[in-house]
């Protein structure tokens, strides 16, 4: 099987079988930079498959869970690289823009009801992901670690800091409360200041 063809039997598999869904966080993500003409389009069908059509299937089998249950709360990881773009991260910023998209017509599809669906757009956060990218930004630059973080990846972040899994973490939890159930169908950037430039 291709491995769009894998994600999606796996991303809904892992709903069906937890028989009940009330919050789905869809958190996942993979990242290749190359030119568009240089983009392997292998590593262009992944990403698209893991970061945006996986939210979309596990999505898909959890509302008629949460419509049954009376009550739900979707909430999509997005990115900064969903409401604006870099160079050299087509795939990745096709799919997260496609995730912002999906989050916007879920909501719409379920705003009589009480089920919502927002999306969170962090900033640079300090995953494997992104840990993963600084040898070789190091190299790239002839720049040391710090240097690569201040001055490459944080350089469009206004707060040069990176936001945490902790912060993520307490804008989910706000976005499935009680206070949130009007907030459907928009971005929570989480970005120190990158998407206010």
């Amino acid at each position: 099987d291709s491995l769009p063809t894998r994600m999606r039997q796996l991303a809904r598999r892992l709903i069906e079988e937890a028989g009940r869904c009330d919050i789905l966080v869809n958190n996942a993500g993979i990242q290749h930079v190359a030119p568009v003409e240089d983009f392997p389009t292998d590593k262009w069908d992944a990403i698209i498959a893991i970061n945006l059509s996986s939210s979309f299937h596990t999505a898909a089998v959890a509302l008629p869970m949460m419509r049954k249950a009376g009550w739900g709360r979707v909430v999509n990881v997005a990115s900064a690289h969903g409401l604006t773009a870099s160079p050299y991260k087509s795939a990745y910023i096709a799919a997260k823009h496609g995730v912002v998209g999906l989050t916007k017509t879920i909501a719409l599809e379920t705003a009589q009801e009480p089920i919502t669906c927002n999306a969170i757009c962090p900033g640079y956060v300090l995953t494997p992901l992104v840990e993963a990218q600084i040898p070789d930004t190091m190299k790239k630059y002839d720049m040391s670690r710090e240097d690569v973080i201040r001055k490459v990846m944080l350089e469009r972040q206004p707060s040069k800091e990176f936001a945490t899994v902790e912060q993520l973490g307490g804008t989910t939890v706000f976005l499935c409360s009680d206070a949130a159930a009007q907030i459907t169908g928009t971005t929570i950037s989480v970005d120190g200041g990158w998407t206010a430039l």
